[in-house]
């Protein structure tokens, strides 16, 4: 790289840590190039940059963010994950990390906290804004379903139902 390519790249990087909620790093030594396509393709599905870093250039675009404290895991053979979805992005790489013993998470940043890869497990552990979302819509659902099919019930089923009630 010249340096004005070097100082694109700075800039670039700096951007997307500032801009992003969650970077997490990770060693990919020992991964194909077919290993390393799949886990971008997963991460590309959930809007996730899975980007192989170069460590020194990288150092010096970290200086200026907010993930400064990720400086010490860029070390080897580095990339990161790159996303909004913090819980996204932990979950694959924790999955893919399992079915391929060659990616080591190293630790990253979500939001404001900087995690260890316990925390990063951890937060692979959460359901997704999606899941959290439906589990929320069928809490509120359930009541209103058991209303309806109390109306929608034959009168002697509603009788039975009172005759419950009024032993209790």
């Amino acid at each position: 790289m010249n340096k004005e390519q070097k100082k694109r790249y700075i800039d670039d990087m700096s951007s997307q840590f500032e801009k992003t909620e969650a970077v997490i790093v990770t060693h990919y030594q020992g991964l194909t190039v077919t290993q390393l396509d799949d886990l971008r393709k997963r991460m590309r599905e959930h809007g996730i940059k899975f980007k192989i870093t170069n460590n020194r250039i990288t150092k010096l675009a970290l200086q200026k963010t907010k993930c400064k404290e990720l400086s010490n895991l860029f070390a080897g053979p580095t990339a990161v994950a790159l996303s909004n979805d913090a819980i996204a992005s932990a979950k694959i790489l924790t999955k893919f990390s399992k079915e391929n013993e060659n990616l080591k998470i190293l630790g990253g940043i979500m939001g404001p906290d900087v995690l260890d890869l316990a925390g990063v497990q951890n937060v692979a552990t959460l359901p997704t804004l999606d899941e959290a979302r439906a589990k929320i819509v069928g809490i509120l659902r359930s009541p209103a379903q058991k209303i309806t099919s109390i109306l929608l019930a034959p009168a002697s089923k509603i009788a039975i139902l009172a005759l419950e009630k009024s032993k209790n």
